[in-house]
């Protein structure tokens, strides 16, 4: 049982429990929709994943501090917007300036929400919603009803979203997966190893305490959503080059698919704990239930929202009934275990 305690945390149960019900859930669609067990059904969800898991791993950092950020998906879309515009009026722009452009733009959307929630002090659900109506306006205004057309961007963006890093079988493994995959991994250690990542937690677990050892939480918050709008910006990028045709709608509602993520991945919704690898995870069950029920016949649209809404619902429940008694039965075990070895003075 010690062995159990000491390398399988609670929120690692969640994360292989969450695994088990992804398999479950292809295996469920691959009986009920004819062709889903495919090369170009792993190549649509992965696809998609890689956008929603970079915009999740932002929301994660927000939301270990318990906070929010609502205006991602404006940030998605004024970002793809705004570098598909800059690209059409000069195909000569770099690669690399591009992405830069973009993680820029982000960064600097995500630097006025970490100002408002942080020095402002203003509840950050506040703040970016009126963000998220705010951004959203300015790609309108800036948009003047005008859309990004593919025919217009250069080709290497147009080659990207079929750029491959090996094929196996029917299987593609595009750059786009590459690069999220290399992001999670990135930010993964970070929050375990760094101590950035560390007073994350620990602002989430007690702001007060934080405080009064130190921590700079101010600064702390603000760097968690200038990550997060830099990351969004990068998001932005990719679905521009995903999708080509960009119009005032783009990236629209994409914030509760960002959420939905993190928390069927285990992140707490009051901060302190969760990872990044969790919020991978669940990007991926969000993204295989989204596709799925888009091709299966016996389910109305209307209701697939429904379903999203009801797994952040069913998630956010586990995680307050059964990862919480989990939580305090490792506490519980822990502490017989050290009260069992224990060696008071004068034994050997």
């Amino acid at each position: 049982m010690e062995m159990v305690r000491r390398y399988l945390r609670p929120e690692q149960l969640r994360e292989l429990s969450l695994v088990l019900l992804l398999v479950v859930t292809v295996v469920f669609f691959g009986t009920q929709v004819e062709g889903f067990l495919s090369g170009r059904t792993f190549v649509r969800i992965t696809t998609s994943v890689a956008i929603i898991a970079i915009v999740a791993i932002g929301e994660t950092l927000v939301i270990l501090t318990r906070n929010y950020d609502l205006s991602v998906g404006s940030i998605v879309g004024f970002t793809a917007y705004f570098v598909g515009t800059q690209l059409v009026n000069d195909n000569a722009i770099a690669p690399l300036t591009a992405v830069a452009l973009a993680i820029g733009v982000g960064g600097m959307m995500g630097l006025l929400n970490g100002v408002l929630v942080s020095y402002g002090r203003v509840p950050s659900i506040i703040v970016t919603l009126g963000t998220l109506a705010i951004y959203r306006t300015m790609l309108v205004n800036y948009s003047d009803a005008r859309t990004v057309l593919t025919r217009d961007l250069p080709d290497w963006l147009l080659d990207l979203p079929r750029a491959n890093i090996f094929k196996i079988g029917d299987l593609d493994f595009r750059l786009a997966v590459g690069v999220a995959l290399v992001l999670v991994i990135i930010f993964q250690l970070i929050i375990t190893y760094l101590p950035f990542g560390r007073r994350l937690y620990a602002i989430g677990s007690n702001p007060e305490a934080a405080h009064i050892a130190g921590f700079r939480t101010q600064r702390i918050i603000l760097t968690a959503y200038v990550v997060c709008g830099m990351l969004s910006g990068f998001a932005g990028f990719m679905f521009l080059a995903r999708f080509g045709n960009i119009t005032v709608v783009a990236g629209q509602g994409m914030e509760l698919s960002a959420i939905a993520a993190v928390v069927v991945g285990g992140v707490n919704v009051f901060g302190g704990s969760g990872t990044v690898v969790g919020a991978l995870l669940g990007a991926f069950m969000v993204n295989t239930l989204e596709q799925s029920l888009i091709r299966w016949l016996q389910i109305s649209e209307f209701w697939r929202d429904a379903l999203l809404g009801l797994l952040i619902l069913v998630a956010v429940a586990t995680d307050a009934l059964i990862i919480k008694s989990l939580r305090d039965f490792w506490a519980r075990s822990g502490l017989h275990t050290r009260k069992e070895t224990a060696v008071l003075p004068g034994q050997k």
